[in-house]
């Protein structure tokens, strides 16, 4: 299956790397060289990954993430940088990238986030086919297909990842999942040291599903493990 691939990286000799790795993974390419075009293109069309830099004239790279995370479809994002302070990695995370990559990479280890990505996506749509459409634990209802949440019948705000990870802990409800097994497995595979991401985009999460987030109602802290979704009688 050829997939749709934009990247957005105003340094050809990168995006030109970029592209010839991802057309070896069967994938078919648009380069943008910089925001404003990639931005264009990127609410032009669905692609099935967005390859973005964080640097770029016009319009910065966590803008464009930003607008493309409140699009109604969703597009993985995976960051490039040549920043590599911590906190430009966890900035690019939680401004709802997918994934992260510190230039200078390497182009097995940009595959690798690449199939990662693809094979995480794929999971979700399996996930969607063979499991439950809607789910409810209470006053929470979670449409997965619609990728729409609504608590008390009132429609809720998330971010993709915010979503994605409110699924994760809805289908597996009293299950406790370490901040490493979260990130395996709804940000695409273990970020290692970025465990802390999984807190804050929990914190985030608990601010609109919860009533009193310091008392949760649904997402629950099980202290020296991690998480778990409270299960209901």
């Amino acid at each position: 299956m050829t997939r749709q691939v934009l990247v957005v990286e105003d340094d050809k000799d990168i995006a030109r790397l970029v592209e010839l790795q991802l057309v070896e993974l069967s994938c078919e390419v648009k380069i943008a060289s910089d925001g404003i075009e990639g931005l264009a293109e990127a609410q032009s069309k669905r692609y099935d990954l967005l390859v973005l830099d964080l640097m770029l004239p016009g319009i910065g790279g966590l803008e464009i993430c930003q607008r493309v995370r409140g699009q109604d479809r969703y597009t993985p994002v995976l960051m490039l940088t040549s920043k590599s302070s911590e906190l430009d990695r966890v900035l690019g995370l939680e401004m709802g990238a997918d994934d992260y990559l510190t230039k200078p990479f390497s182009v097995l280890e940009l595959a690798a986030r690449v199939k990662a990505i693809f094979r995480r996506v794929d999971n979700l749509s399996k996930d969607q086919d063979s499991e439950k459409i809607v789910i409810r634990s209470g006053d929470l209802h979670i449409d997965v297909e619609k990728r729409s949440v609504r608590l008390d019948g009132k429609p809720l705000d998330l971010t993709a990842k915010e979503f994605d990870l409110l699924v994760h802990f809805a289908r597996h409800p009293g299950r406790v999942f370490s901040r490493a097994q979260l990130l395996d497995s709804v940000w695409g595979y273990s970020h290692s040291g970025y465990e802390h991401t999984v807190n804050s985009h929990i914190n985030r999460l608990r601010t609109k599903i919860e009533i009193d987030p310091n008392e949760p109602e649904f997402i629950e802290t099980v202290w020296g493990v991690g998480y778990k979704f409270r299960e209901r009688n």
